[in-house]
């Protein structure tokens, strides 16, 4: 979470927090709540007192920003002047309903994922309907919904915690990658198992992390930095790395890999951050239905790869499981333990741990489905989607019960 502020002689401020760390940066105008998927603004002179479930407290009159997850936010709704609640209450009423909703069924991201990939093993002629363009089309259409929680200073808000931000990228794009081979090794997988599963582990970190990071009491800042940096990243690691490692097994177009993660990943992102710096209106409308839309366009995705091969996953499906099982399980374990023995604190170390072992795995699935001909390649995809979404909330649950060590940080303006 992001809370600072701006150097004032109107009184002090102080900070305390058993969720995560406060990250330092510049005062941003006007004074509002940003959460993940949309802004509300409140009063200059702030008193906000959370829950218990926050642990954080915060008294200023100066002008301050906070970066929270709705369900966090102790100020739930806006304390602007009269004029500003003219609005109608019915239609406030509405968009809180579509953003409840919304958030319900992002909660439930892994059972949804689950019953679409169920559904596509079960009754493979369920997804004939779906093109191939359509899957380009629906990676896009999420990257873009990402990129609408973020702002340009969000983007270099990474420079304010280089330590833990770099502690994530490198093992991101190590220890996922490498597992991905030595799994594929040690269960002596087929080729085509093989190069899906290095694919997988070559992705960028999944979008469902954030929601993962702040049930399981992390950083949720440090969360969305860490996604956005290894997703506009990818751009260059994914194709060079899964062009090293899964070379061995089968051919790799790397270029057009490279054009097709441009495509899908960085351009989308990039507009929908342009969309929230410079057209925060359209944002605010449309950012209730995107988490729902996004969930279920990485369910059909998933469903989809899952049903083109059904018959050899009924064969050997419980060797692909079992491999994805364990590249996720090495990544959740490796990303906490390293973090702590390089001196992260124990919130960072259980959001590095989240954003390693959960992956962007339909973008492995598109990626898979483009540029290898043998359409097995996209199935350790698509299973790995199912399986980091189930052992990351599991995880996370776990966590929750368990609160971080505290630190408490203040500041005298």
């Amino acid at each position: 979470m992001l809370a600072f502020p701006a150097p004032s002689d109107h009184g002090t401020s102080v900070c305390k927090t058993k969720v995560s760390p406060c990250l330092q940066r510049l005062p941003f105008k006007p004074h509002s709540s940003r959460h993940l998927n949309y802004n509300h603004t409140t009063s200059l002179s702030a008193k906000i007192t959370s829950s218990h479930k926050t642990n954080l407290t915060w008294h200023c009159r100066s002008k301050t920003r906070y970066f929270l997850p709705p369900s966090l936010c102790g100020n739930t709704s806006n304390t602007l002047s009269a004029s500003d609640d003219s609005g109608s209450s019915s239609g406030r009423s509405l968009r809180g309903l579509v953003e409840a909703v919304g958030e319900g069924i992002s909660t439930a991201f892994p059972i949804w994922v689950a019953l679409g990939c169920f559904l596509g093993l079960v009754r493979p002629d369920s997804y004939n309907w779906v093109q191939p363009k359509w899957t380009m089309m629906g990676i896009t259409f999420t990257m873009l919904g990402m990129g609408m929680t973020l702002t340009f200073d969000d983007l270099k808000g990474a420079l304010a915690m280089p330590k833990e931000l770099l502690t994530g990228f490198c093992l991101q794009y190590s220890i996922m990658p490498l597992s991905g081979l030595f799994i594929s090794k040690i269960l002596n997988l087929p080729s085509y198992y093989a190069a899906g599963l290095i694919l997988v582990g070559c992705c960028p970190g999944g979008t469902a992390s954030n929601i993962v990071t702040y049930i399981a009491r992390g950083n949720v800042a440090l969360s969305v930095l860490m996604t956005a940096a290894s997703t506009v990243s990818a751009v260059i690691m994914t194709p060079f790395l899964t062009a090293k490692l899964a070379g061995q097994y089968v051919a790799v177009d790397a270029r057009g890999l490279l054009i097709s993660t441009l495509q899908v990943v960085l351009l989308p992102v990039l507009v929908g951050a342009f969309m929230n710096q410079y057209f925060k209106g359209v944002v605010k409308f449309v950012s209730p239905l995107m988490p729902p839309i996004a969930v279920a366009t990485v369910a059909v995705l998933c469903g989809n790869a899952i049903a083109q091969s059904s018959t050899a996953i009924l064969m050997s499906g419980q060797q692909v499981v079992l491999a994805a099982v364990l590249l996720h399980m090495s990544g959740f374990f490796f990303g906490y333990f390293v973090s702590r023995i390089l001196g992260v604190d124990a919130s960072s170390s259980r959001t590095i741990s989240i954003e390693v072992g959960m992956q962007n795995s339909v973008l492995g699935v598109v990626l898979a489905t483009q540029h290898f001909g043998n359409p097995l390649t996209a199935v350790p995809c698509a299973v790995s989607s199912v399986c980091h979404s189930i052992l990351g909330s599991a995880l996370a649950g776990i966590w929750r019960r368990m609160k971080p060590e505290t630190q408490e940080v203040k500041h005298d303006p």
